[in-house]
């Protein structure tokens, strides 16, 4: 009569093979939390740091579909002003018009990144506003 018990030997192989496995699990387990821990405080102190600037600015990002840094690409602008901003709009709108061969796509971005840009203007002047009217300690 044929005996379907393990030898002893290959159950412990097993068992010994599951704990390894499990301390793996709780070794990845424990660095992933860690990980993440450190994650959300960075994302907290960048966060801080922005201050309140970012969170507008970041808003009208969203509102606009456009970044402000491609905004800036797409008028070629470097530094944020006014006067360069709308020279370098009036130029692109014009070159981009239907009527002289230009795509109806390239000057909607093109306002797109006007309006992005007057947005982050706006964002700017409120804040100095709003810094003027803090006192200063």
């Amino acid at each position: 009569v044929e005996s379907h018990v393990q030898p002893s030997g290959t159950f412990s192989l097993a068992k010994y093979l599951a704990q390894i496995i499990v301390m793996g699990v709780q070794v990845v387990g424990r660095a992933f939390a860690r990980a993440l821990r450190q994650e959300f405080a960075a994302s907290r102190a960048a966060a801080d740091a922005r201050g309140r600037t970012g969170h507008r600015s970041a808003a009208a990002s969203n509102l606009s579909g456009l970044s402000l840094q491609e905004a800036q690409q797409i008028l070629n602008v470097s530094k944020l002003s006014p006067e360069e901003v709308q020279k370098n709009y009036e130029h692109l709108f014009k070159v981009n018009d239907k009527s002289v061969g230009g795509s109806f796509y390239l000057q909607s971005k093109v306002v797109r990144a006007k309006e992005r840009l007057d947005e982050e203007f706006r964002i700017q002047a409120q804040e100095d506003r709003e810094k003027g009217r803090t006192p200063h300690t």
